[in-house]
């Protein structure tokens, strides 16, 4: 029988949209475009990395919830409002996902609000970072 679980932060923004930060399907995990919002103070730094590094720990809260890691996420989606740190920020985010490899996408769309620098979005499978992987370099 497939379970569901959908998580909720209390987030205005998600009772506003009526979604949730997490949809786990099984063993399939989704987690909503999540921005760099402090859950306790409700506050965004200014810095593009502090912003990036409050989006990986909400990104790893939510994921936890579910009983998976930061190890099992198999794809991702950036989301970078100015193009100019494109490369700063994904400096960073590759320090992140170092071993891990997923899939990626990055885009430099605007965002929601001007206050929001960066976004990511993952897809998680709980168990991958158990699981045997075959890597090839097709360089």
């Amino acid at each position: 029988m497939t379970t569901i679980t959908k998580v909720k932060t209390g987030s205005k923004f998600e009772i506003m949209g009526s979604y949730s930060r997490l949809v786990s399907i099984d063993n399939w995990i989704y987690v909503s475009n999540t921005a760099g919002r402090n859950p306790e103070t409700k506050e965004i730094p200014n810095d593009v990395i502090e912003q990036t590094e409050q989006v990986f720990r909400n990104i790893e809260s939510a994921l936890t919830a579910v009983d998976a890691s930061l190890e099992d996420v198999v794809m991702s989606r950036v989301f970078i409002q100015d193009p100019a740190d494109t490369n700063m920020v994904m400096e960073y985010i590759g320090s992140r996902f170092h071993g891990i490899d997923p899939a990626t996408t990055v885009t430099c769309p605007p965002l929601g609000s001007t206050v929001y620098k960066v976004e990511l979005e993952v897809t998680a499978y709980r168990g991958a970072s158990s699981a045997a992987v075959t890597k090839i370099n097709l360089a």
